[in-house]
């Protein structure tokens, strides 16, 4: 009988121990592999393209629901079983949006129910894709304010201070983040990025780029734009504000 492949991840190594030992009993799980953190779950979810995960979703760095919005858009999302110690208000959410969801200290019996519930949906791939879609919507509608971004150079995944990328900017339909140094891609939609970045002073300074206004060395009035933003990058970066922002640059900015 095949397997659901399942990863685990928990940035508590004895989380995963008892969470592991849990399943071992489990006729329907293989465990295929564990995460510590975010960045690694990014990365393990897109290498081992497990069928199950089980996804802590308080960690430090990223959390459940930033790995989440990390993955890219054409990845198929595995079935998911967040892990949580949330407060019941957070449970009734959800219960819900029919989230599966397991609370901590993990008991055994609702562990078998959660894994048995999963068995069932991989069996039919039309259930499987409309959870999937239960669960992106679930993830979009959470508040989150990013407190770090996860990127990729290359083959591999890199973790950024908001703070020290200039602006990020759309290129040929992938999102790129321009630091001082170095120029690397992102998952995330721009529109989600300027949502999650308004409290670091990120501005959306046109329909394709989000400025970090802390990183802005000088405001220049611009023939065809209201204004020219430029960065304070060895290069002096220099980024148009369209018209239609001009008014809420303002509004931020007084005096201009």
């Amino acid at each position: 009988m095949k397997k659901l492949r399942c990863l685990l991840i928990d940035d508590e190594p004895n989380a995963r121990l008892r969470l592991r030992r849990l399943l071992q009993d489990e006729e329907h799980i293989e465990v295929i592999g564990e995460a510590k953190d975010g960045l690694e779950a990014v990365a393990e979810i897109q290498r081992l393209q497990p069928d199950l995960v089980f996804l802590d979703v308080q960690m430090p760095g990223l959390d459940g629901f930033e790995i989440l919005k990390a993955l890219p858009a054409d990845l198929t999302l595995p079935l998911i079983i967040f892990v949580t110690g949330f407060h019941e208000h957070a449970m009734a959410a959800f219960d819900a949006n029919a989230i599966a969801y397991l609370l901590k200290p993990i008991e055994s019996e609702r562990l078998r129910e959660m894994v048995e519930r999963a068995w069932r949906l991989h069996q039919f791939a039309e259930d499987r894709a409309q959870v999937a879609d239960q669960i992106h919507r679930f993830s979009a509608g959470v508040t989150r304010n990013f407190q770090q971004i996860v990127a990729r150079k290359l083959d591999r995944f890199l973790l950024l201070d908001p703070t020290d990328v200039l602006y990020f900017y759309i290129d040929h339909g992938i999102v790129r983040a321009r630091t001082n140094t170095d120029t690397v891609w992102v998952n995330y939609q721009i529109s989600d990025l300027e949502q999650g970045l308004t409290e670091l002073n990120f501005f959306r300074a046109h329909r394709s780029s989000l400025v970090n206004l802390r990183r802005v060395k000088e405001i220049r009035p611009a023939a065809r734009s209201a204004f020219m933003l430029v960065m304070d990058d060895p290069t002096n970066t220099q980024i148009e504000v369209s018209e239609r922002q001009a008014r809420a640059l303002r509004n931020i900015i007084p005096g201009l």
